[in-house]
């Protein structure tokens, strides 16, 4: 490394952010790039460490640790901090798609397992992984890439989310003709309509679509494979096709008062409220409106703090999140040592602003939501909840028991349920494909991402279940490697 002792002498810096309680006034990023200056003392920061953790890419305790794209991270943060942009931009390509995706919204586990961590605050890793992006299109270093040759292999490729894009980037370079199909009218899948503006802009998705489709992909909007175009039409178009439509079977609670008005998925909730805000500014009404509401949201994941940090811009009267788990510790403990994800207490985006509007994290733990009340109208008005212990039973394993005393009501007028997602929802389109499913996810040969169907492979949250977005590039790259041997073999 050019700064062999930089770890010890520059302290991490918390990336730039707008202030929460001005960043409620409208849709925009909340996060920002550092200055030059300090990226490369924040660059400097990277150790010699020999074996460099923060590549590993594997599951450890059931969480992600390190990158799963393997990005070359030691590599790019010593050419940061020699001013050496350009090139850290080819170092940072080299692995990964869309770094100005993953440096907005991956949650880091790069970080988590950054040797540094073992003793002192990690590398700003994600801040300088999106600072060389941004430079590269800010400089016109990014270009339309146009395939020298073709093959004359189509391939077509139904999602356009980040495994899809991924995969779909990966073989039209290879010089083969890629088609994308998406249902919606947009395309991007979760980083269109998934993730709130604020998190991520979507003219930096659409920017990357459109330098996707000037580099020769094909793009078929507003088209759900099965219905509008049938799976024998496809099969017959195509030399391969992948299956990449995510995971979007979201897991309901099957309690009393469920279908009252006013109890929605979160994912209705902030598809309705990215797309009327990108159609009209929410000029045209069609979105869930909290404002001047009580919300709870059920669920203590990332989908929920995006609720949270949506109904807050809305202005909503009151807004909670339940989660089922106790609240995080300050620091690891014993059992979640480095490398493995760091599972600690942390005040997120959402949290943040929702402080600087009541006060309060706006975060209730190990809760368990019993029923929901309507009233005359049908419309949801009350939520009863009872608290929860996590205690450890004979056998050794840990399970929730109620504690007696707990219960308490709470005034709703929406409620979001984001409790995770259980597989994919296109079942009909598995059934045309004849496509082996299991456990909701469709089903591959011996983790090849071939189905059970020649020439048809899947990818992405469809094959291995919800999961990052850096894990989703990571399977549009490797079904890509699957796809290209395949098509090579077959006899045209």
């Amino acid at each position: 490394m050019g700064k062999a002792t930089g770890f010890m002498e520059y302290k991490r810096e918390k990336p730039t952010e707008r202030k929460p309680i001005a960043r409620l006034n409208d849709w925009k990023e909340y996060s920002a790039c550092f200055s030059d200056s300090m990226l490369k003392k924040q660059g400097s920061r990277c150790m010699d460490c020999g074996t460099p953790f923060c590549h590993m890419g594997m599951e450890i305790q059931g969480s992600t640790t390190g990158c799963p794209i393997h990005n070359l991270i030691p590599e790019w943060n010593d050419l940061v901090y020699r001013g050496q942009w350009k090139e850290a931009l080819d170092r940072l390509l080299k692995t990964n798609n869309f770094p100005e995706f993953t440096g907005r919204v991956c949650p880091a586990p790069c970080e988590g397992s950054c040797t540094l961590a073992i003793s002192d605050p990690a590398v700003t890793i994600k801040n300088i992984e999106r600072t060389i992006i941004d430079k590269g299109f800010a400089n016109g270093w990014i270009t339309p890439r146009i395939p020298k040759k073709k093959t004359g292999k189509k391939v077509a490729i139904i999602g356009s989310g980040p495994a899809g894009l991924a995969s779909a980037d990966q073989l039209n370079q290879a010089g083969h003709s890629v088609t994308v199909y998406e249902r919606d009218d947009r395309a991007g899948g979760l980083l269109m309509y998934g993730i709130p503006n604020m998190k991520l802009d979507k003219e930096i998705v659409q920017r990357r679509i459109g330098l996707l489709q000037q580099e020769g992909i094909h793009f078929v909007l507003n088209t759900e494979v099965g219905k509008d175009i049938t799976a024998e039409e496809l099969q017959q178009q195509y030399d391969a096709v992948i299956l990449c439509t995510g995971a979007q079977k979201q897991r309901d609670l099957s309690i009393e008062g469920r279908n009252a008005e006013g109890v929605h998925f979160a994912m209705e909730y902030l598809t309705a409220a990215t797309k009327s805000l990108l159609d009209s500014n929410f000029n045209d009404g069609a979105f869930i409106d909290t404002k001047g509401k009580d919300v709870i949201v059920i669920g203590g994941g990332d989908t929920g703090a995006d609720c949270v940090a949506t109904a807050l811009r809305q202005n909503c009267r009151s807004v909670v999140q339940f989660g089922k788990h106790p609240k995080l510790p300050a620091e690891r403990t014993s059992d979640n040592m480095w490398p493995a994800y760091p599972n600690v207490y942390t005040l997120e985006y959402a949290y943040e602003e929702a402080e600087a509007r009541f006060g309060s994290d706006p975060r209730e733990y190990s809760i368990q939501t019993k029923k929901m009340v309507a009233d005359e109208y049908g419309r949801v008005k009350e939520l009863h909840t009872v608290e929860m212990e996590k205690v450890m039973g004979e056998d050794g394993t840990y399970f929730f028991k109620e504690v007696p005393g707990t219960e308490k009501v709470w005034p709703a007028q929406y409620v979001f349920i984001a409790i995770g997602f259980e597989g994919t929802e296109s079942a009909f389109l598995t059934t045309q494909l004849g496509v082996e499913t299991k456990n909701h996810l469709i089903a591959d040969t011996n983790g090849k991402f071939k189905t059970n169907v020649e020439g048809i492979f899947a990818a992405g949250d469809a094959r291995r279940g919800q999961s990052l977005i850096v894990w989703a590039i990571n399977e549009g790259r490797e079904v890509a490697k699957e796809v290209e041997e395949y098509l090579g073999l077959k006899v045209v």
